[in-house]
């Protein structure tokens, strides 16, 4: 009997004196975790958006830098010198200038002005500043093709030059400049046709205008010796004796 109490009042003892163990375990949320990852997945696709959206900005930019870049080719210095060089040449025009007043009062002076009663000597003057108007035409005429046809050489290389750098050309703006030169050079080229037409027309026109004066002159003269009284027969004496 003692035993059994003593063993109780043992087991009593332990149980107020020993405290009661508990086990500690990690509580996993799976669905939590699962959440958490597909956050991240959206955060990292957002960033990889934002980076190709920096990207194309940056190729936007840089396209824009090549369409704004200017032809390093300019050809307009030399198309300028061309013309003012044609220019000049048409400026030194001989004796009837390019004017409507310098070819209104020297054709009135020399081409319509012949009349039956000017002197031989009057004629004849007029005849000769008409022959030099004429020469004069036609070696102005003749300056002008020269310059035209010696324009070619620089006209090619620049021709080669311009579509050269129209085709490498990186961006709009230095296709659009080298087009425009090439405008500009043809628009050149079409002033360099008109001048030499011109030219070989005032050549034309002041060689027909002489050949019409000149014929104006041939009947002035024909009329001026008309007026004297026509010939008629005389005695005349030889070795001083009267002829019958």
């Amino acid at each position: 009997m003692r035993q059994v109490i003593f063993f109780c009042s043992a087991a009593a003892l332990l149980s107020i004196g020993v405290p009661e163990a508990r086990a500690q375990w990690a509580v996993y949320d799976g669905a939590n975790h699962v959440q958490n990852v597909l956050i991240a997945a959206r955060t990292l696709q957002q960033i990889d958006n934002q980076i190709t959206s920096l990207a194309n900005q940056a190729q936007m930019l840089v396209n824009q830098g090549r369409n704004l870049a200017s032809l390093p080719l300019s050809t307009l210095s030399s198309l300028q010198s061309t013309i003012s060089q044609t220019t000049a040449l048409l400026a030194q025009a001989q004796n009837i200038a390019y004017s409507v007043q310098s070819v209104e009062q020297q054709y009135q002076q020399s081409y319509t002005s012949v009349s039956s009663g000017m002197s031989d000597s009057a004629l004849f003057s007029q005849a000769q500043t008409r022959w030099q108007n004429s020469v004069g035409g036609f070696e102005d005429a003749l300056k002008l093709q020269a310059r035209v046809v010696g324009n070619i050489p620089s006209d090619s290389s620049a021709m080669t030059q311009l579509v050269s750098a129209s085709q490498d050309s990186t961006g709009a703006l230095q296709a659009a400049q080298a087009g425009n030169q090439l405008l500009a050079l043809q628009s050149r080229q079409l002033s360099d046709i008109q001048a030499e037409l011109a030219a070989n027309g005032r050549a034309t026109a002041l060689e027909r205008a002489r050949n019409a004066a000149t014929e104006a002159e041939s009947e002035a003269q024909y009329q001026h010796f008309s007026q004297y009284n026509a010939y008629s027969p005389t005695s005349v004496s030889m070795f001083g004796s009267s002829g019958n």
